[in-house]
């Protein structure tokens, strides 16, 4: 099998954090689903710094990067750990890693690190992944119209390079995200997030931000439940964006 060469996609925290995580074997690279079915495997994120850990044994080290979307941490094992000796907390930093996941939890293997002195750079990433979005919303508003016209996968992919000019890896990871959209629907996830707020309610209530995180399906999806739980009765916001069972 070819294996391309993986390319650092400009990425928000809580695409990566939060997506779906496929696993692949062999040479062939896992990777996160987006809710808009991109497929990320290597990702540039921009960030700050908020929390640093190292082992007593001196074999492991992370650091926990925070944007305007979410949290994720970055790992180090054995020979790599020292790649965080010189970044502190508070430091605005790009890192360029692969995705991985290990008990349910994405994280960062990284692989070029590096502090940011100029507030433009954050900005400017921002803006990039921002164009990003919108062409890969396009994409998937195409894809999610003309999909069930087709019954062959092959042909719905050639018809929309043809006609819409789209990559076709772009239309697999559209098509992958929207069949397991469908897989998850056919689950109650209901009883799944009463549970968890029970279970992360401290007595004030769950942060949505947080439910959404911890339960481990499509944000989009996600939030379409906790509505149908909060019209229903079983759920209420004490305040914006603050979730308890009634």
């Amino acid at each position: 099998m070819e294996v391309k060469r993986q390319i650092a996609i400009r990425s928000r925290i809580s695409d990566l954090a939060n997506s779906i995580f496929v696993k692949k074997e062999g040479l062939e690279p896992s990777y996160v689903l987006t809710d808009l079915g991109l497929k990320i495997s290597k990702a540039k994120i921009v960030g700050t710094v908020v929390d640093k850990f190292i082992s007593e044994d001196g074999n492991y080290s992370s650091i926990t990067v925070a944007d305007d979307t979410g949290t994720i941490r970055v790992k180090a094992f054995k020979e790599d750990v020292n790649i965080f000796e010189k970044i502190n907390l508070g430091d605005l930093v790009a890192i360029v890693g692969k995705i991985k996941q290990y008990s349910d939890e994405n994280y960062i293997i990284p692989q070029i690190i590096k502090k940011i002195d100029n507030p433009n750079f954050e900005l400017l990433h921002k803006l990039e992944i921002l164009k990003t979005l919108e062409i890969q919303k396009r994409i998937f508003e195409v894809i999610n119209t003309e999909k069930d016209k087709f019954s062959d996968l092959e042909e719905l992919k050639n018809y929309l390079s043809k006609e819409y000019s789209i990559d076709p890896f772009l239309s697999e990871g559209v098509l992958e995200f929207l069949l397991q959209t469908d897989k998850i629907a056919e689950i109650d996830h209901k009883p799944l997030i009463i549970e968890k707020i029970k279970e992360l309610d401290q007595g004030k209530g769950v942060e949505m931000s947080k439910l959404i995180e911890q339960i481990k399906i499509p944000e989009n999806t996600a939030i379409e439940l906790i509505n149908e739980l909060l019209e229903d009765g079983v759920c209420y916001e004490p305040h914006p964006g603050i979730i308890k069972i009634a």
